[in-house]
């Protein structure tokens, strides 16, 4: 079957026309937006048939990669057991099972942290929620927190049965399992309990789907009834908060990706507005965590790359609650080639994620005088400037893994927890008992059939066609492997909002590792990986940084013998989709496969239209063209559906999406399909362009484990299929 015989959108002029900064564009495909026309679900369905029909020659290779996925799948895979109150949470996954199960089991039976084996069931043990039963008739399904109350009477947990990521909360009854209310809906992320565990707080999103209140919920109430505590109107942030260890205080924050301010919500008083501490300044972004007496900070006020600081708590009963910058006490600031990232504070440590020699790196700080409660409440500290002593490093040996803090239990406890992996090391969780020196290990993701010695990882460095910026990459391949320009390729990479792609264990990588793929993620500016400077150097103005990184990699992996000329593979997801078709466009015989994945491939159209979800917050990353015309002729250059080639021959790409995604909208790629079609319609041996279109789902695709094979496989057999690799 030829490509002339896939679906054809036809054109429909003056949907969408843009007149702006003197260009002009008329959208043909623009009405494939909507979604409630009869004939775009018609032409979704018929591309989805489309797909399948021109994968078939790949499908056997498919099922395989599926029975490999399962083989590598351990009989359970279970989560490290967390202290809340007086028992211990956790997961387990059965191999049988798409979905986890909950569990708790009383600290009464396990005084110290318990470690699960596979077959084990611990004293006590008690099951809270089987997604799976919570899954059966739905086509998809998500949980996205577990929140138990600290006096374990309630959990509450958060579905998603559309995939758009707008949650419902359910809470249950820990001890029967009946569900008491299921009342707030449409809510966005974050959670927390007020101390009594009546109420809680949750966030709510508007039409642009920005979290932009704070609500306070009574359980078994009606949603109608909540309280607003607090409103963000400017467009450019988003309110955000996660329960907080300090049993005392919840940090809220909101943040554009340059700014931010802060709030302190009191769970003892949880009808009440959230106290303002830390105001907005222009340029300064902050990340504050409660530590009892005293709050935490990151910010950049003294260094784009971040300080570490002291904040007192601001007095009762003051008529202004923000605490004055001048007060604050610093602790650290980022050295040369470092990045402050997060912190997690506890009764007697906290610990500082950050990033160096583009890894994740963490150390912990001891307190040196302790936290005094009086009535129930901590008595502030009077003086933030002795109360930590200096950092201690936590780090694992290994050239390039991943390592990060994880929440530990309960604020009073001493025990620091890592959780560490590579792209050959599975996940693994240590624990140190910070009053005894001693560590132990919680878990160790197990992975049958696999053995990571046949490999090889390694950091190399490949120089920018500007001569002097260097690109870190991470590069795994069969130990036996030389660079003899034979092998086939895989090359990953983002590059956006300053996310780092740091090197982690995919257990779906692993066929491909087997068969003497050689793995790469390029680490190019745009993302975080090198600290701030390395995302601003990759951002706005200088965006094309991004682009032209990967193809630096991309050609580092040809030109040094690592991969053959026609055997390499390119992938990216969402903002990465962008770059997909960035690079695409700008050297389309570097690649024999292209995988999409809810690509961002319309950027300028939805960037120049604030009524669409995030539009306002992104102009501080890709810049604002309705307002720059030097921002709107930049964009115009490189967005991907606005810049394909005519007539030239383009990789065999798949482009895959979701129905209900809210970040990416579904037409971006089907436009973009659409136009690769017509340009490369008259080119010999074009290989095949598809998109595949979850119908029941969002950003992060097909839901449960099975699902998410299945979809895999299906992209990674149509890769693969391109290089020569059907088995």
């Amino acid at each position: 079957m030829t490509e002339e015989t896939a679906p054809v959108a036809p054109q429909r002029f003056g949907t969408r026309v843009r007149s702006i900064h003197g260009d002009h564009f008329d959208d043909p495909w623009d009405w494939l937006r909507q979604r409630d026309n009869p004939d775009v679900i018609a032409h979704v369905h018929a591309e989805n048939q489309w797909a399948e029909q021109v994968c078939k020659p790949a499908q056997e290779l498919a099922e395989n990669l599926v029975s490999e996925f399962d083989s590598f799948t351990a009989p359970v895979v279970y989560s490290a057991p967390q202290r809340v109150g007086d028992w211990w949470y956790f997961q387990r996954q059965y191999h049988e099972d798409s979905y986890a199960k909950h569990y708790r089991v009383s600290a009464s039976h396990y005084p110290d942290t318990p470690v699960l084996a596979d077959s084990e069931t611990l004293e006590g043990e008690q099951l809270l929620l089987d997604e799976n039963l919570c899954a059966q008739g739905e086509e998809f399904f998500k949980v996205g927190e577990l929140v138990p109350t600290a006096d374990g009477r309630l959990i509450a947990w958060s579905q998603d049965t559309e995939g758009d990521e707008r949650w419902t909360w359910i809470i249950q009854d820990a001890s029967s399992g009946d569900i008491i209310d299921q009342r707030v809906s449409d809510a966005g992320y974050g959670f927390a309990w007020a101390a009594d565990s009546q109420s809680f707080i949750y966030t709510r999103v508007d039409d642009a789907w920005r979290q932009f209140q704070l609500m306070h919920h009574h359980v078994g109430a009606d949603a109608d009834g909540d309280s607003l505590l607090l409103e963000e109107p400017d467009e450019a942030f988003d309110l955000w908060f996660s329960a907080s260890n300090d049993p005392w205080h919840v940090v809220v924050h909101s943040t554009s990706t340059t700014s931010g301010g802060a709030w302190l919500w009191d769970p003892y008083a949880p009808s009440v507005p959230p106290r303002p501490i830390v105001a907005k300044r222009d340029d300064v972004q902050v990340n504050v965590e409660p530590a009892g007496d005293h709050l935490l900070v990151i910010h950049t006020a003294l260094s784009r790359e971040g300080s570490l600081a002291c904040i007192p708590l601001p007095q009762e009963g003051a008529a202004d609650s923000v605490v004055d910058p001048d007060r604050w006490v610093t602790l650290y600031t980022a050295g040369d080639g470092e990045r402050l990232s997060d912190l997690e504070a506890y009764r007697d440590f906290f610990t500082l994620s950050y990033r160096r020699d583009a890894l994740p790196q963490a150390r912990y700080y001891r307190r040196t005088r302790p936290l005094v409660v009086a009535d129930g409440k901590p008595v502030p500290a009077s003086d933030c400037s002795d109360l930590w002593a200096l950092g201690e490093e936590l780090n694992k040996e290994g050239t390039i893994r991943s390592l990060y803090p994880l929440s530990s239990g309960r604020f009073e406890d001493c025990l620091v927890r890592v959780g560490y992996q590579s792209v050959l090391t599975s996940p693994t969780v240590e624990e140190l008992d910070l009053r005894t020196g001693k560590s132990r290990i919680l878990k160790v993701t197990q992975v049958p059939n696999w053995d990571p010695s046949d490999f090889t990882e390694e950091r190399v460095w490949v120089t920018a066609r500007d001569g002097h910026t260097q690109i870190p990459v991470t590069l795994v391949h069969r130990r036996d492997a030389q660079p003899d320009g034979t092998h086939a390729g895989w090359i990953h990479g983002y590059g956006s909002y300053e996310v780092s792609f740091d090197p982690e264990f995919d257990l779906l990588r692993l066929p491909a590792l087997k068969r003497g793929v050689v793995h790469a993620i390029a680490h190019i500016r745009g993302g975080g990986e090198m600290g701030r400077s390395w995302y601003e150097d990759g951002k706005k103005l200088v965006k094309t940084h991004t682009f032209t990184d990967f193809l630096d990699v991309a050609n580092y992996l040809v030109d040094s013998g690592w991969v053959h000329p026609e055997r390499l593979i390119a992938e990216g997801r969402s903002a990465g989709g962008l770059l997909m078709g960035a690079v695409t466009n700008a050297q389309p015989d570097r690649f024999a496969a292209v995988i999409a994945g809810v690509p961002f491939v319309d950027a300028l159209t939805t960037i120049l239209d604030p009524s669409l979800p995030l539009t306002v917050g992104e102009w501080e990353e890709w810049g604002n063209p309705i307002e720059d015309p030097e921002i709107y002729a930049l964009m115009r250059s490189y967005t991907p559906y606005e810049n394909v080639r005519q007539g030239v021959r383009y990789p065999a790409i798949m482009a895959t999406t979701s129905i209900n995604d809210t970040r990416v909208f579904y037409v971006e790629p089907h436009k973009w399909v659409q136009r690769l079609r017509q340009a490369t319609a008259q080119v010999p041996d074009q290989p095949p362009i598809v998109i595949r279109t979850e119908m029941v789902a969002g950003h992060a695709g097909a839901s449960g484990r099975k699902g998410r094979w299945q979809a895999r496989a299906q992209e990674f057999a149509f890769a693969l299929h391109q290089v020569g690799i059907t088995k």
